[in-house]
């Protein structure tokens, strides 16, 4: 199977500098798209968040996580510019499991490319694994790189 779009998804960490390269890499081999994906991980209705002790709406709060969010995702875009076809970002608001599969269902993508924070023990158990969770639902391959 040669993936004509490749969807990688990225929390911004270090950790998923790996998966970038790789899938940089992977699109460049097969003259693929790549889409890159950030999900804002949110829980809908919360109405407000503390900030310096002063109760702050959840709009604003999301506002400016988004302004920083389309920054970042338009750098990480300009590093992968050059590297495959058409190279589109994608900032998504919500579970990110769900996020992923969901874009990659709109997009018929035919790789998902991601890192993993490699947790384990009671980490892993409080916080779960987007990882594992979109491997075990995505309808195409996925492909996960371990941090370093």
């Amino acid at each position: 199977m040669i993936p004509k779009k490749i969807l990688f998804c990225s929390d911004f960490s270090e950790n998923s500098r790996g998966a970038e390269r790789c899938a940089a890499d992977f699109a460049k081999a097969f003259n693929s798209d790549l889409a890159v994906l950030h999900v804002i991980d949110f829980w809908a209705g919360i109405p407000a968040v503390y900030r310096k002790g002063v109760m702050v709406p959840v709009l604003e709060v999301t506002r400016q996580i988004q302004e920083s969010v389309d920054a970042r995702l338009e750098e990480l875009v300009e590093r992968c510019r050059g590297c495959s076809g058409e190279v589109k970002a994608y900032s998504r608001m919500g579970i990110p499991t769900k996020e992923i599969l969901k874009l990659a269902a709109e997009e018929s993508v035919d790789l998902i490319v991601l890192g993993t924070h490699a947790r384990a023990g009671v980490e892993r158990a409080m916080l779960g694994s987007v990882a594992a969770a979109v491997t075990r639902a995505a309808r195409c391959p996925v492909l996960i790189v371990r941090s370093a």
